[in-house]
């Protein structure tokens, strides 16, 4: 009679061990990152993280130890400060753009987003990679990425490449969209929504709105924090249909609604009704842009370069896209109903 021999099962407490080393790392990185932000203007600790992630990964091996706090900070981590960067969305601050740019917003991360998943379709793209993509081009960058890669359940291979897309191609739009501007003649408020509005993340919105001028920078993060807003709804509806269309890996089907999704409107609210004092607020937004650099940098861990030049040209033409649609439908958004 033949016996199985039963894996030794790993205690909570040994998970927690073998997590704090990658965590810690994860978190020099974010601190290295958020200091280096406060000496380049218009660069973001989060930009900074993921570049620093990346060409670790890409010039050194990292130690199979730090595996489980990388994978950890990379998840939990960004979750969390996925539900902090609540706290500093205000409803009715958003609402004060009018309905015109409310309704831009809308049309440019909705038509952009399925745009983005029919043309990755014709090209034969998987729907883990197409949702990825989609998102982070749509809505805010690698941070939205991330948040659907947990909806999806996608490889780490095909987040790496959603994210590295998302760095290129924003970066790239960080001199274009104030030049296409400047060529098409439009005032600074309606350049800085079409910034706000067309931009990948937060950091690129700041550095392009930043080399225009004071105004229009005022308007284009305001209207990419509206974007961001848009983060909630996209995340609860990839998760009913995974959940529908019982594409869930293994036994487990993604919730509804994903927890820190609550936790992010949850904290909106909060926001919004004004309960919070503004010293608190500045604190919060630190631990949140922290947290958020560490899982920058642990998900930047994940960018290698090789990989990326394998996976071939079809999701670098969606990303190319996908870019191009944005812009597109956020131009015609600011001149047709926005600017009016």
């Amino acid at each position: 009679m033949s016996q199985t021999t039963e894996q030794p099962k790993t205690s909570p407490l040994q998970g927690v061990k073998a997590g704090i080393p990658g965590v810690i790392v994860c978190l020099v990185g974010a601190v290295v990152s958020f200091v280096g932000a406060q000496f380049l203007p218009g660069v973001s600790a989060l930009l900074i993280a993921i570049i620093l992630g990346a060409v670790w990964r890409n010039i050194a091996s990292v130690p199979v130890m730090l595996k489980p706090g990388i994978t950890f900070s990379s998840k939990k981590l960004l979750r969390t400060g996925i539900i902090l960067l609540g706290f500093q969305l205000s409803l009715s601050t958003i609402a004060d753009l009018g309905f015109g740019v409310i309704f831009l917003i809308v049309a440019a991360v909705a038509i952009t987003f399925f745009a983005t998943l029919w043309v990755g379709h014709l090209l034969g793209i998987g729907l883990a990679q197409r949702l990825l993509i989609a998102s982070g081009f749509s809505i805010c960058g690698a941070a939205a990425v991330a948040a659907t890669e947990g909806t999806t359940k996608a490889a780490e291979e095909e987040v790496a490449t959603a994210i590295g897309l998302v760095v290129l191609f924003g970066t790239l739009m960080i001199p274009t969209v104030p030049f296409l501007g400047g060529v098409l003649g439009m005032e600074d408020e309606a350049l800085g929504m079409w910034i706000g509005a067309s931009s990948h993340e937060v950091a690129q919105v700041v550095a392009a709105g930043g080399a225009v001028g004071a105004s229009a920078l005022a308007v284009a993060v305001t209207v990419k924090l509206a974007r961001v807003i848009t983060l909630a709804p996209i995340i609860a509806g990839i998760a009913v249909y995974m959940r529908r269309s019982g594409r869930a890996v293994g036994d487990k089907k993604p919730a509804i609604v994903p927890l820190f999704v609550v936790g992010f409107v949850a904290a909106m609210l909060l926001r919004t009704l004004d309960f919070i004092p503004a010293g608190v607020l500045d604190v919060v937004e630190i631990i949140q842009v922290l947290l958020l650099a560490a899982a920058m940098f642990a998900l930047g861990l994940g960018v290698h370069l090789r990989s990326l030049f394998k996976v071939g040209f079809k999701p670098v033409l969606l990303g190319l896209v996908s870019t191009v649609v944005i812009l597109v439908v956020s131009y015609v958004g600011v001149v047709f109903f926005a600017a009016s």
